[in-house]
Formats: C-alpha cells, sequence, structure tokens
C-alpha cells in the first residue's frame, strides 16, 4: 500500500457553520474551527453537545444549514459524501457478514474498478499495519471485536482518502482493547501523517489521542486547545468539570481581602478561606468580582491530618467514601454543605467518618466568576 504522504492530507475548515432541523432545533451552532492538514484533532462533550453532528456534516451525512465547510481548497457543503474524499469509520462496524476480511477492505476499491493489483497491494499494506495478515480469510464473525474494529479502520486506509472520521469507534469495546486502540490509532497517524478528526465522549481517548481537543457544550465549542493547555487553563466551569477524572471541585465563595492579599470565602463552610495566587489576584481587582466559584483538582488537594481546618487554604471534612485505585486512592470528603474530593498515594486508608484536615496548594486554584462561569483570569 502507498503509504500517504504528509501533503496527501487536506485541511478541513468550518466557518460559522450551524445545523439547524425542521423543527427549529440548532444542534450546531456558529462553529469555527481550522483542522490543519495532518492533525488529529478530538471533538469531546457529553451527549446531545453537537459533536457527532458537526462529524457528519463533515463527511456530508448532514447538510450543513448555515456557514461555509471546506475540505481543502474546495467548499464541499453541496458536494456528495462519495466526492469529498473521505473516510469514515463508525461506532459499529458495519461489516458484510459474508464477505472476509479481504473482501471487506477491499470492497469500496472494487466498486471504484481499481486494478486487481493496486487492490491487492492496497489491502495486504493496510492489514500488515493493522496487524490482519493472518486473519485475511476469515469472516467477520470469527473475529474478536478488537479485529473487527481493526477491519473497519483498514477498510478506510485502503482508500487512501485526505481526510479520516471517526465517530466514537472504540465505544463498543471493553477498556483492555479500548487501551490497546488507543495506542494503535496514535501510531497510525503517526505512520500516515494523515489529517484525522475523531469523535468521542471518552476524555481518556480525547487527551490521550489529540494534538488538539474540541470540547463542545450545547451544541457549541466552549475550547480548544492541546489538551495539557485544557486541563490546566479551562475557560469556564463546564470545561473545568468535563475534563479531567475525577473532575474539578468547583466550590461557590466569595472575594474578600485581608491583610493585603485576596481570599476566596466558600459558602459550604464558613470558616474555610483559600488564598488566591497572584496573577489571579489581580484579575481580581481588576473585575470587581465578587460571587465566584473556586476550583480546585483533587490532585492540588493534599492530606494534611495534623493541619487545622479553620487556618487559612486548609479544609476540614469528614470522610464519606474512599476508592482504593491501586496506585492511588481517592478520598471524598464532606466540607459543610459539599463534597470535596482528593487524589492521593496509595496507603492506609482514613476511615469513614473521620475527620480529615486537608491543604489547598494555592498556586494551583482556579477561579470562575459565579454569574458568567468564565474564569476570572486569562490564560497565561
Amino acid at each position: 500500500m502507498t503509504k500517504p504522504a504528509a501533503g496527501r492530507a487536506a485541511r478541513v475548515e468550518l466557518r460559522g457553520v450551524r445545523k439547524e432541523y425542521d423543527t427549529g432545533v440548532a444542534a450546531v451552532q456558529d462553529i469555527d474551527l481550522t483542522v490543519e492538514a495532518g492533525e488529529f484533532v478530538v471533538l469531546v462533550g457529553p451527549s446531545g453537545c453537537g459533536k457527532s453532528t458537526t462529524l457528519r456534516m463533515v463527511a456530508g451525512l448532514e447538510s450543513v444549514s448555515a456557514g461555509e465547510l471546506r475540505i481543502g481548497d474546495r467548499v464541499v457543503n453541496d458536494v456528495p459524501p462519495a466526492d469529498r474524499d473521505i473516510a469514515m469509520v463508525f461506532q459499529t462496524y458495519a461489516l458484510y457478514p459474508h464477505m472476509t476480511v479481504r473482501e471487506n477492505m477491499a470492497f469500496a476499491l472494487r466498486l471504484r474498478k481499481r486494478p486487481a493489483a493496486e487492490i491487492a497491494e492496497r489491502v495486504g499494506g493496510a492489514a500488515a499495519t493493522l496487524g490482519l495478515t493472518q486473519v485475511l480469510d476469515r469472516t467477520p464473525k470469527q473475529l474478536s471485536g478488537g479485529q473487527r474494529q481493526r477491519v473497519a479502520i483498514g477498510r478506510a486506509i485502503v482508500r487512501e482518502p485526505s481526510v479520516f472520521l471517526f465517530d466514537e469507534p472504540l465505544s463498543n469495546l471493553d477498556a483492555a482493547l479500548r487501551g490497546e486502540m488507543r495506542r494503535e490509532l496514535a501510531a497510525l497517524h503517526h505512520r500516515l501523517a494523515a489529517t484525522m478528526l475523531y469523535v468521542t465522549h471518552d476524555q481518556v481517548e480525547a487527551m490521550t489521542l489529540g494534538d488538539r481537543i474540541v470540547v463542545m457544550h450545547d451544541g457549541r465549542i466552549a475550547q480548544v486547545g492541546v489538551p495539557s493547555e485544557v486541563y490546566l487553563h479551562p475557560r469556564d466551569t463546564f470545561v473545568a468539570s468535563f475534563v479531567g477524572s475525577p473532575p474539578m471541585n468547583l466550590l461557590a465563595g466569595t472575594t474578600v481581602r485581608r491583610d493585603g492579599a485576596v481570599f476566596v470565602r466558600l459558602a459550604c463552610a464558613e470558616q474555610a478561606l483559600v488564598q488566591l495566587p497572584p496573577l489571579i489576584a489581580a484579575a481580581v481587582d481588576r473585575s470587581g468580582v465578587e460571587a465566584v466559584v473556586l476550583g480546585l483538582r483533587p490532585e492540588d488537594v493534599e492530606a494534611n491530618a495534623a493541619g487545622q481546618g479553620a487556618v487559612p487554604g486548609t479544609l476540614s471534612g469528614v470522610v464519606e467514601l474512599v476508592e482504593p485505585l491501586g496506585h492511588q486512592q481517592l478520598v471524598h470528603l464532606r466540607v459543610g454543605t459539599a463534597t470535596v474530593t482528593v487524589r492521593g498515594a496509595a496507603g492506609e486508608r482514613p476511615p469513614v467518618g473521620t475527620i480529615l484536615v486537608v491543604r489547598v496548594d494555592p498556586s494551583r486554584v482556579h477561579l470562575f466568576d459565579a454569574a458568567t462561569t468564565n474564569a476570572v483570569t486569562t490564560m497565561p
């Protein structure tokens, strides 16, 4: 099989793209996004956020209600799917049960009346790339779930498209196979240097696969960035709560000033004060915001049983649940009227019902405007 070169990959551009159904419901609203040639971009978000609809518009399976969609140098709003030079891999394998792996992978090329020698070369190359050489003469029912998904991906590879589209392709696999297929997809992207647009609701897939991730919410793009940027600098409370497992702790509070410093007084526990770092404190001074939401990643809250909950920067809570995860454990504390999750190293489990004091790392807190839900400070 001829290996697609980086020059073969195409840029995908969406400018003001909107999808509205006859009922008046807008599934996708004013999407502006550029996927560079050779880039792996992941659309991630909860069910109903518009990510699959966006992908299907790129594929031509859904019409574009407004805006412009380009693949390469062509506007493809009205171009049929077969003429867009794309290949799509679905959540369901969609394999022909009566055909062998070889025949399934070759089917699209035969429809295009490609020469037999070319078909054999492309199928053989894709099979070798995906570890399917030994099963080319089997039918789908003789394959494992992971092998079937590889066949579906191989069927896309042999077409040598300018853009690959993936719609939750790993959802039907168990956890071990999902991890294996994630690694294979990342390696495949590296080998092919192809443009890939991938949809998932699984943030682990998004964080591990994407050169950039696009977090979607209610039909709009909430944030775009490299995975570390989105994780470390969420733009609003939705992104903060969606990206990360377990999610960020979000605690309502008000800003107060004491001895030249800015603190957040938490609503859940009257005595709890958390100091803000200088960058965020300066943003609070500029904006004058008072009602806020404090964000704490579980790994940025440290168990410190020797402390006292009334000391600024510490929280006192009752242990409600401990989740041992082998190399680490999650401790869920009831802090006043809120629950705070703390991630810590594996070790002695604090008994349920006991009081645990934890310390907040003030340099790693996040702050959001309670009214707008947006981050108070801009990303550095």
